[in-house]
């Protein structure tokens, strides 16, 4: 005898299809949630170790800022404690030069030439003087340029012209102008001070020839 189920197994079929189909869906959604979360966890791990590290980036130019101030204000200080280095050099220098330079003035004068101005500026000194004869104001530019402590002599006057004094000494007719430039003494070597007498003596005999040259001349 053949059996018929009347019982709407479609309909019971149909609803555990769509059941199976919920769970499914459900369990995917519960993966994707848990993918995303953990493809997050990773990529906001990444952006803390990068900020991180661009945390102690920060501080170690930060510091090395602070050392490049500090490199900064020490070259400063170098510069000013040179600057007053070379102060106190060219102030020691010019003391020393000064000492010289008289002495080599007292030096280097032959006879028959008297110095009446003496004037400085910067590293030029003119001298203005007296003489008798154009012989002697060679002779005198001679040790001038030999004294070691002045040197390129330029001669920009030379006359015979009378003065107020001259009534009082007139053996000395010709007035002169002549400009030197003074040697830095670091440039001055030892042993080259002072001007040899022989060469003085020498250079006033010829002066005396020369004049009474002239006297007779005259």
């Amino acid at each position: 005898m053949a059996r018929i189920n009347l019982l709407p197994w479609r309909a019971e079929r149909r609803k555990q299809r769509q059941k199976e189909f919920g769970v499914m869906l459900a369990f995917a959604a519960v993966i994707g949630v848990l993918a995303w979360f953990l493809v997050n966890a990773y990529y906001n791990g990444q952006i803390e170790g990068q900020q991180a590290r661009n945390a102690y980036l920060d501080q170690q130019i930060a510091q090395v800022d602070e050392k490049i101030k500090e490199i900064d204000e020490l070259d400063r200080q170098r510069a000013r404690l040179l600057a007053r280095k070379e102060v106190i050099e060219e102030l020691q220098a010019s003391r020393s030069q000064m000492v010289h330079l008289f002495d080599s003035l007292v030096r280097t004068i032959p006879d028959g030439v008297m110095l009446t101005t003496l004037k400085q500026e910067g590293q030029k000194l003119t001298l203005e003087g007296r003489a008798q004869s154009n012989a002697r104001v060679s002779t005198y530019m001679r040790n001038l340029e030999g004294s070691g402590w002045m040197t390129r002599p330029d001669l920009s006057i030379i006359e015979a012209k009378a003065a107020d004094g001259a009534a009082f000494n007139p053996g000395l007719p010709y007035q002169f102008r002549l400009s030197v430039t003074l040697a830095s003494p670091n440039a001055v070597a030892e042993g080259e001070e002072g001007v040899d007498g022989d060469v003085d003596s020498e250079a006033g005999e010829a002066a005396d020839t020369t004049a009474a040259a002239e006297g007779a001349a005259s």
